[in-house]
């Protein structure tokens, strides 16, 4: 089996040159390769080729056949890497927290610690009569939460 580690160095090599990055790299246990990268303003076709004939530069088929799929992270799936919370800040998001509760809002903050969204909520403040709709901030540590997403809005 090709080891996770050498695919994860070859690529890494690759993205040295480029505003790319690493979002996931697995080997399953019949060899098939996959490879995901993102970047601020989407990834480019002619990109992921480029890379997929680096990758298959620098191994074998003779020593070890191999599938090899290379693409970008997809619209709409769950965030793997920090980088991709760091690009969405501003965006809007949805949050599974571990308790099960959904939040929706905008993606205000990220860091190597945690992230913070801003969800707008129905308040009713003290001596209203009527509720109004307020800002308020979760922040959750990574581990703490089920998946992050963006949100597509048309």
């Amino acid at each position: 089996m090709i080891a996770k580690s050498k695919i994860t160095e070859i690529v890494n090599e690759w993205l040295a040159t480029r505003d790319y990055f690493l979002v996931d790299v697995s080997v399953s246990a019949d060899n098939c390769v996959s490879v995901e990268i993102d970047h601020a303003e989407g990834v480019w076709i002619d990109d992921c080729v480029a890379l997929s004939k680096h990758i298959e530069a620098h191994l074998d088929r003779d020593v070890e056949d191999f599938e090899l799929e290379v693409g970008s992270a997809g619209i709409g799936q769950p965030f793997k890497v920090l980088q991709q919370y760091i690009n969405h800040i501003g965006d809007d998001v949805e949050v599974l927290a571990c308790d099960g509760k959904k939040y929706r809002g905008v993606l205000a903050a990220a860091n190597e610690e945690n992230f913070t969204i801003s969800v707008k909520v129905k308040e009713k403040p003290e001596g209203a009569k009527r509720p109004v709709m307020v800002d308020k901030e979760y922040t959750w540590k990574y581990e703490e939460t089920k998946y992050t997403k963006y949100l597509i809005n048309f």
